[in-house]
């Protein structure tokens, strides 16, 4: 890869039993995320999507582009920015920002975002990932 290149586009569906299953897998269970009478008195007006949930979508993207060196050497810089909520559909991009070279690897860094279905911005981030050659 080179700088300048995009990653692969992922795009996920934010339903109430996506959320559901996420709160099931991680323990997470905060009524903001699945009490929709709670949230709507807190100041997001309505339930929303785990930000770890979404989290889990940006290292997909940089899994699928970096494949084992992802899981051994990834580091994410994250910036939450807006909230996702049930019915979102959710458009994960990644454009690569910085190659740098050494003897026994190369590192990439990325420039990592994630938007709902009407552009806003729910998530800035940067990844880095280091191949070994």
């Amino acid at each position: 890869m080179k700088e300048g290149d995009s990653l692969a586009i992922l795009t996920k569906n934010i339903t109430r039993d996506s959320i559901a299953r996420y709160a099931d897998a991680s323990g997470d269970f905060n009524p903001i995320h699945l009490d929709e009478s709670f949230a709507q008195t807190t100041p997001f007006k309505g339930t929303i999507a785990h930000g770890m949930l979404l989290l889990g979508f940006l290292s997909e993207l940089m899994s699928d582009a970096f494949g084992n060196a992802w899981a051994e050497s990834g580091k994410l810089r994250v910036r939450f920015r807006e909230a996702a909520r049930p019915g979102d559909k959710i458009v994960i991009t990644g454009t690569v920002s910085a190659v740098q070279e050494k003897e026994d690897s190369t590192t990439t860094r990325c420039a990592l975002e994630c938007r709902n279905q009407i552009g806003t911005v729910l998530i800035t981030a940067e990844g880095t990932a280091r191949v070994k050659t």
